[in-house]
């Protein structure tokens, strides 16, 4: 079955650098040359008292990260519609804050649903 895209979900644990906005700023930038993706924009925002998100808008799509630091916590979402090497840009990550455990999962979007597809043909 064919999908428009492809979204990897991340659960880092135990990590480490969580509340660095640079660092998030500089992961992001550096996850998506390595992933061989196009850079549209970057952008982070720091929370009070702690925590950060960043997005890399990607022209393949996007790629964010949202932490919590004071529970060793962030979860990463990386979608594609286009071709990118995902494990590279994770690998850039898991470098950047070293988390103990990671937790990944693959979800394909955009692939027609069956029922739709039934009711289609019956037309």
């Amino acid at each position: 079955m064919d999908v428009l895209g492809r979204q990897v979900l991340c659960d880092f644990w135990d990590a480490e650098g969580l509340d660095d906005e640079e660092k998030t700023r500089r992961a992001l930038r550096q996850a998506v040359d390595a992933g061989g993706a196009r850079l549209v924009e970057v952008a982070v925002h720091h929370f009070s008292p702690w925590g950060v998100s960043g997005v890399a808008v990607i022209a393949e799509s996007h790629l964010a990260i949202h932490t919590w630091p004071e529970r060793g916590y962030a979860a990463i979402d990386l979608f594609t519609c286009g071709t990118v090497d995902v494990d590279a840009m994770l690998d850039v990550l898991i470098d950047a804050y070293k988390p103990a455990t990671v937790v990944k999962r693959l979800v394909e979007r955009g692939a027609q649903p069956e029922l739709e597809l039934e009711l289609q043909a019956l037309d």
